[in-house]
């Protein structure tokens, strides 16, 4: 639903009971004393024992009988939270519907029984349904009036509503929804509330009794109107100058004169005159502007029918087809049709687009067929950069044996490196109850198909020992988990699980050391593991210790691995995806900027394996060394050098810190430290542990580019050359990026099915978030300027400054 459409429902419609809750009774109760206490100093306090009595009235008549709530006597705070469901329908209600809630004791005599009483009316001044927390003041002494208008209304006089009042409407709002949860914020904001309650019920003493009602929600407001019209009547205009709100029953209903112009508009008969159409000037640079639309952008009614009126003369312009298939009306069986011919004769678009095409919004088979035939195209490695993906884009298929299915296992028998990330990508989605019958279809597939692999003349293997190599990698996971279980149990420091570990590689399971067979690596494929080295493995210091292995390849070298258990992984997984493409993009411009894409796996919900890059945190090399360019000097020193390292080092690390600082900045990673950002012996800075991403941060205030200050100080501070490169190196990666944003916001539409956190949250939000971050209304040279500026803004945070917003930024890296 757009932000201009209002849905609603007709109260007429509604045939259901008049439902509220009871909730509490807020305030002090008068000072009661027990009717037979004499007059002496002895004088005991009685017990109040309260009730409720609703009544509704309909134009001022009391309508069916007095409801009365339960007895409750637990003050001082009376909280019956009772739901109470009268006779009366909503579709009975008038405009002018009533009701008149009063609080009674019986503890006391008839007389004094009486506390007090508040009148509602239940559709407010709009005409809509009230719904939600109400909080009635009560007129002590006083019966509820159902008379119209009443004398004993219960909601506050304007002039006398104070801070406490405005806040409650607003906390109201938040409970229906109507205001966006920030959990840091609201937390906060919520303690704040209640400081505020208790000065405001001091300053005023209980002087007021207040009944809290809880009115039912529906999906949409619901708008009074009376039974059988088919319109409101409007307010009579008062001499004064009100705004008099009508509502409209046909808002959101196609309008007949425009589908039958529209109709007429894409007759098939149209077409021979379409044929020679050719734009105007004007509305050619209409249609360019559309076609510079990012894929997350939503055509207008009018877009789409110039795309329409003008798609025989954009045949040749293949940016265009995935625009023009957005115009088409899927439910017409002749335009579907005449689109499809279309699509055949279109000029080949590119792999990005085709990507488009395998998104939610396109259910056409036949259309995502075209886009599969399009995605042959790419070679392996292209492919394996948007594997992840592809596999996501199965859930969106309408059978299990789709062509896209199809398509991933044919070029994953032609390649094992692509087969057995195929299977982990699969494997790893049978959790997911909602899909698991998909691609348990894929899984098995690709096993049938590899099975009848026959073994190649240049000595390659059968399909059946190609497969079971991929099944013992599934098997050397579940014993690493067994192990992680064994070496939690051991109590005492990280040594004693050390020891433990090597103890049981050695010991009970000391077919690890040696494997039966080597073992393609889950990592990198087309590495073969023969076993692990007890001496060279170790944990992590951390809640889940992780496992950090060492392995020996059959080639006789040896590759490291950390093997975590008990944390979702599958979010770094996709953020390293994004790194590694990224540098792909990079390089293809000739720009080398020396970011670390170590290899992330998940191998299940909660465990997955990483690639060990030998490294320290930027937090170690503080403590140690005071500074990064101390820690340098000790591997790459140089007398003649800057600051004593070679000028290769230190161009490393700045042209590293740039990557990082775009990359980080467009993918929105948050929670950034000095332990999360490491440093390898050659200069290269990188990035780990990605819990947050599209912009999602625990800390408040996050800058907008994630920069420290040991990094700044490393290249001679904000006034030196290096810094300036370091700039100029930011703003070159961040306009090639620019450049493949469609083929980034495909690659994450794609993921919005996934049930990775940060995107499964909302989808929607996430990536227009990752939209935003591109700038795509500037141009290159606008651009430079804007990311130039927000370094700036960034950096002079990170020195002292009395500027509120830069303080709130220096505070993060704290």
């Amino acid at each position: 639903m757009s932000g201009n459409e209002f849905r609603f429902f007709l109260s007429c419609d509604i045939n259901l009971p008049v439902t509220f809750r009871v909730d509490r009774l807020e305030g002090t109760l008068p000072s009661t004393k027990s009717p037979n206490s004499g007059i002496d100093s002895t004088t005991e306090e009685r017990k109040a024992e309260l009730y409720v009595e609703c009544a509704l009235y309909i134009d001022g008549a009391p309508f069916g009988l007095p409801t009365k709530t339960r007895l409750e006597s637990t003050g001082p705070l009376y909280c019956w939270n009772e739901l109470i469901t009268l006779s009366t329908k909503y579709r009975d209600l008038t405009a002018h519907s009533q009701l008149a809630l009063t609080v009674w004791d019986v503890s006391c005599g008839k007389d004094d029984g009486l506390i007090g009483g508040a009148t509602i009316l239940l559709f407010n001044s709009k005409a809509q349904l009230k719904t939600g927390k109400q909080k009635l003041r009560l007129w002590l002494g006083k019966q509820a009036d159902g008379s119209f208008p009443t004398t004993t209304p219960g909601k506050v006089p304007r002039q006398e509503c104070g801070e406490l009042e405005r806040l409650e409407k607003l906390a109201n709002k938040y409970e229906r929804g109507q205001i966006q949860p920030v959990d840091w914020l609201d937390r906060l904001t919520f303690k704040a509330m209640e400081r505020i309650k208790e000065r405001e019920s001091l300053k005023n003493g209980s002087s007021h009794l207040y009944l809290v009602v809880d009115f039912c929600s529906f999906e949409h407001r619901v708008v009074f109107q009376e039974s059988g019209a088919n319109f409101i009547l409007p307010s009579p205009i008062a001499s004064s100058n009100e705004l008099v709100i009508v509502w409209d029953p046909e808002v959101g209903k196609i309008n007949p004169s425009e589908h039958k112009q529209l109709k007429l508009a894409r007759s098939l008969t149209r077409g021979i005159i379409d044929r020679d159409l050719k734009p105007s000037s004007n509305e050619r640079k209409s249609i360019q502007r559309i076609l510079k639309y990012p894929p997350t952008r939503a055509l207008s009614g009018d877009e789409r029918q110039l795309l329409w009126k003008f798609r025989f003369s954009l045949m040749s312009e293949k940016r265009a087809l995935t625009k023009f298939l957005r115009c088409v009306e899927w439910s017409d069986v002749q335009e579907a049709k005449q689109a499809i011919e279309l699509m055949g004769k279109w000029e080949t678009i590119d792999v990005c687009d085709a990507l488009e095409l395998l998104s939610p919004l396109f259910e056409s088979e036949e259309v995502r067929a075209y886009a599969v035939s399009v995605l042959e195209r790419a070679d392996d490695e292209e492919l394996q950069c948007y594997l992840l993906q592809l596999v996501q884009a199965l859930r969106f298929e309408r059978t299990d044996k789709s062509r896209l299915s199809q398509f991933l296992v044919q070029r994953s028998l032609r390649n094992i490196e692509l087969a057995s990330f195929l299977r982990w990508f699969v494997a790893v989605e049978l959790h997911d109850p909602a899909y698991a019958k998909r691609f348990y279809s894929t899984y098995e597939f690709l096993e049938e198909n590899m099975m009848k692999l026959t073994a190649g003349v240049n000595g390659e293997e059968d399909g059946f020992k190609m497969w079971q190599s991929l099944v013992r990698q599934t098997e050397l996971t579940a014993q690493l988990c067994s192990i992680m279980r064994d070496v939690r149990n051991v109590r005492g420091n990280t040594q004693k699980k050390i020891e433990k570990l090597r103890q049981l590689l050695s010991g009970l399971l000391s077919e690890l050391t040696y494997f039966d067979e080597p073992i393609r690596s889950p990592l990198a494929p087309n590495v073969l593991i023969t076993g692990i080295v007890p001496s060279e493995s170790s944990i992590f210091k951390s809640a889940l210790h992780p496992l950090r292995l060492t392995f020996r390849t059959a080639n006789g070298g040896q590759c490291k691995v950390i093997f975590k258990k008990g944390d979702d992984i599958r979010q770094d997984q996709l953020v390293i995806q994004m790194v590694s493409l990224m540098d792909r993009l990079l390089k293809l411009e000739n720009l080398d900027l020396h970011l670390t894409p170590y290899k992330v796996l998940a191998t299940g919900q909660d465990e997955g394996m990483l690639e060990f890059i030998p490294s320290r945190s930027l937090a170690q090399i503080i403590s140690e060394h005071r500074s990064i360019i101390s820690y340098l000097q000790k591997f790459h020193p140089d007398e003649h050098g800057p600051f004593g390292i070679t000028a290769i080092c230190l161009e490393t690390f700045i042209k590293s810190c740039a990557g990082y600082s775009v990359i980080t900045y467009i993918l929105g990673i948050g929670d950034r430290h000095l332990d999360n950002l490491l440093l390898r012996d050659d200069g290269r800075l990188f990035h780990v542990d990605f819990g947050f991403i599209l912009g999602r941060d625990p800390k408040p205030f996050p800058p907008p580019m994630k920069l420290c200050k040991e990094m700044v100080e490393a290249m001679g501070g904000a006034e030196s050359q290096y810094y300036t490169r370091f700039k100029s190196y930011c703003c070159e990666a961040y306009n090639i990026l620019r450049k493949s944003s469609n083929l980034i916001l495909n690659l994450f539409h794609l993921m919005a099915g996934s049930n990775i956190p940060d995107i499964a949250c909302d989808p929607e939000k996430g990536i227009l978030k990752l939209q935003e971050k591109f700038r795509l209304d500037l141009d290159d040279e606008a651009c430079i300027h804007f990311f130039q500026d927000l370094i700036n803004e960034s950096v002079s945070a990170l020195f002292p400054q009395m500027v509120e917003t830069i303080h709130r930024w220096a505070q993060y890296w704290r």
